[in-house]
């Protein structure tokens, strides 16, 4: 069950509200930049285009070279996760789950810190024995966004926080002012800690969903270049090809930062019109909601999934994230001609 995702209720040619990517394709700027690399692909990835991709991502959040570590998918980072060897590690549900099945597959004692609605962190739940505290902000399923002052609330002597920003960039609004003795966090994505270059944080970035790039595998680490080594002891050379690496260079110019930060406005506004259209249904939709997609609960889960796959729009069973059940499903954020859709679909459904 931790290892189902959303890309299984999609079946080709589905409406697809189960896989929260944006677009079927990446933007024509972006197809353009990854096609004019194919025919370098005789050569093995080169060092500059590393060092170039490093140095985009670092100038992007304000960082050091050195803090950046390049992953095929933020997926990868989850699965290094075990190389710290924590004591005890504490996973912040509900929320995606690779991290927790990446640590337990490894022998690596883990608890479940589950939060109960409105899904409101307190990092008094953490036991204190827990040096290393995963969670996800904004969080998938849930879409809530803790604040940074909270997650902040979580740093110990010799715990490491380690928080899945994949939707950071999908996040809207003026951004947080930073506390006395640290940097400016990014104006554009409130409450991340991208741009917290402290020894005890790390922070996970995907490209996958902004930039609909989930069949390449592009995202990256940010963290203390120690803790950056422990993760890649044992990595293979070349983990990275060239398509990917010019991807991540190009989706960190401030050219396409901009371009995501346009897009999370339209996402804010697609996400408020379908909270409310799906609350005019009589369906319970968790607000407030940040990212760009809805938790939802519904009177029978498994049935009203049937029938909406019946009629070709697939959704996300949310039952297979700890601390929710069957009647829990998760939408993405879609446009007014896709929701029309789904609406239409839910009504039918239901009645």
């Amino acid at each position: 069950m931790l290892r189902h995702h959303g890309d299984v209720e999609a079946r080709p040619g589905m409406l697809d509200f189960a896989v929260n990517v944006q677009g079927l394709a990446p933007p024509a700027w972006l197809r353009d930049r990854l096609a004019a690399r194919l025919a370098d692909l005789g050569r093995y990835p080169c060092a500059d285009d590393e060092h170039a991709a490093r140095a985009a991502v670092a100038a992007r959040h304000g960082r050091a070279p050195e803090e950046v570590l390049l992953l095929a998918g933020a997926a990868e980072g989850f699965a290094m996760l075990p190389r710290l060897t924590p004591r005890l590690a504490a996973v912040i549900h509900p929320s995606f789950t690779e991290p927790e099945l990446a640590l337990r597959e490894a022998g690596v004692p883990v608890t479940r810190v589950v939060l109960d609605p409105p899904y409101t962190l307190d990092p008094a739940l953490v036991p204190d024995a827990a040096d290393l505290v995963v969670l996800g902000n904004p969080t998938n399923p849930t879409s809530v966004l803790h604040p940074a002052q909270t997650l902040r609330a979580l740093r110990r002597p010799g715990r490491l926080l380690v928080i899945d920003e994949a939707f950071a960039d999908a996040v809207s609004g003026p951004g947080v002012s930073s506390s006395a003795g640290e940097p400016s966090l990014d104006p554009g994505e409130p409450e991340s800690l991208a741009g917290l270059a402290v020894s005890d944080v790390l922070v996970l970035r995907s490209l996958t969903k902004t930039w609909a790039l989930a069949g390449l595998r592009c995202g990256y680490a940010l963290g203390a270049p120690a803790v950056l080594a422990r993760l890649t002891r044992g990595r293979p050379h070349w983990p990275l090809g060239t398509l990917q690496l010019e991807a991540i260079s190009a989706t960190a110019e401030p050219s396409a930062v901009a371009e995501a930060r346009q897009a999370a406005h339209r996402i804010a506004a697609d996400r408020a019109a379908m909270v409310e259209r799906l609350s005019a249904l009589g369906i319970e939709v968790h607000t407030p909601a940040t990212g760009p997609f809805l938790l939802l609960r519904v009177p029978d889960g498994a049935l009203l999934r049937k029938r909406l796959a019946d009629r070709g729009i697939a959704v996300r069973r949310a039952d297979t994230f700890p601390g929710l059940g069957p009647n829990h499903l998760r939408v993405a954020v879609r446009g007014p001609a896709d929701v029309d859709q789904l609406i239409d679909a839910v009504r039918t459904a239901l009645w």
